[in-house]
């Protein structure tokens, strides 16, 4: 495996990034949250630039660049939970102009004649209330059901950004036509790796802000950067970053070549992600000092961001137990 991109990786990285600094601004985020915003055109500038046709393995690399730098962006649209969610678990190439998402627990699939019903409620789905289509994740397999035939409620979560939704099947009739072929287990290695990458864009987010406050912010007359304990705690933010960003691209490696170490590196890189924004987050909020919790301050979109990244698909103990239970095993 290569662990540093090559000249056209590098080329991309800087064409994402220049495409989100001018179409997904902090301004536009703020619009989206104080005036509700629809931001459907910065999707359609994604379907434009061919962004949401990264549904190959080979591209896993290419995708988690996109995701980094989108997490960084605070980005508003599903693409998040289309193309790492929904898209592992479709059999169907993605129609970029219905945007997807995943139901991976909550929901039974029974028997019905020559079809199945599906019935119960998954709670915390990501973009579940705004998705166009759904696919299904039950013991009898994957399904792919319509929107319009399950009923979603967006729940309030402290990231106004973000859309999460509890979802619910009351007797959701499918046929055997929707039914998907696609590997539950490979889908959540890439749904794990792409929030991963999220939380470490929003990470670096911080940090630029912090660095940038840092360097202009002054007391007693001095720059608060020139401050050793400053210094400290911004180097650690920055060493945390490196780290769960190596482990989130290693992450995208072990998939893009269908390597078998590919769901402990998911974990690993999850759990990483989660470790690095508690500390991110932490030493984000005590170099901006009382500005942090300020409504005006661009910062919070960030911290919110990253919190949400840990929370969702399992936080760090949860992978943590999960690496530890991976490792006892090849013990025995």
């Amino acid at each position: 495996m290569l662990f540093e991109f090559d000249s056209d990786q590098r080329l991309w990285q800087n064409t994402v990034r220049e495409v989100t600094a001018k179409e997904c601004p902090s301004a536009l985020i703020r619009d989206v949250v104080d005036n509700d915003a629809n931001p459907i055109q910065i999707w359609k500038t994604y379907v434009s630039l061919g962004w949401t046709e990264l549904t190959d393995p080979d591209t896993a690399v290419e995708l988690a660049i996109v995701l980094e730098e989108l997490g960084r962006a605070t980005d508003p649209t599903p693409y998040l939970a289309t193309m790492t969610q929904f898209a592992p678990l479709s059999s169907e190439p993605i129609d970029p102009e219905q945007p997807g998402t995943a139901v991976f627990e909550g929901v039974s699939a029974s028997r019905d004649g020559n079809g199945w019903r599906l019935d119960g409620t998954a709670h915390r789905v990501l973009d579940g209330d705004r998705a166009e289509k759904l696919a299904v994740v039950t013991s009898a397999g994957v399904f792919v059901v319509p929107a319009g035939d399950v009923t979603a409620t967006r729940s309030p979560i402290f990231d106004p950004v973000l859309h999460v939704a509890e979802v619910s099947f009351d007797g959701v009739r499918v046929g055997v036509d929707q039914r998907s072929s696609a590997d539950p287990a490979r889908a959540m290695d890439l749904a794990l790796t792409g929030m991963a990458l999220t939380t470490v864009g929003a990470c670096q987010r911080i940090l630029d802000l912090a660095l940038d406050h840092v360097r202009n912010r002054k007391q007693f007359g001095s720059l608060i950067g020139s401050f050793q304990a400053v210094q400290h705690k911004a180097a650690d933010m920055h060493l945390a970053i490196e780290r769960a960003r190596a482990l989130a691209y290693y992450a995208a490696l072990t998939i893009a070549e269908n390597d078998p170490r590919r769901r402990l590196a998911a974990s690993m890189a999850k759990a990483a992600a989660g470790e690095c924004q508690s500390l991110v987050f932490r030493n984000g909020m005590q170099l901006f000092g009382a500005m942090s919790f300020t409504w005006e301050n661009d910062l919070q979109f960030a911290l919110k961001r990253a919190k949400a990244g840990e929370l969702l698909l399992g936080g760090a103990a949860q992978h943590r137990a999960l690496i530890a239970e991976e490792y006892r095993a090849t013990q025995l």
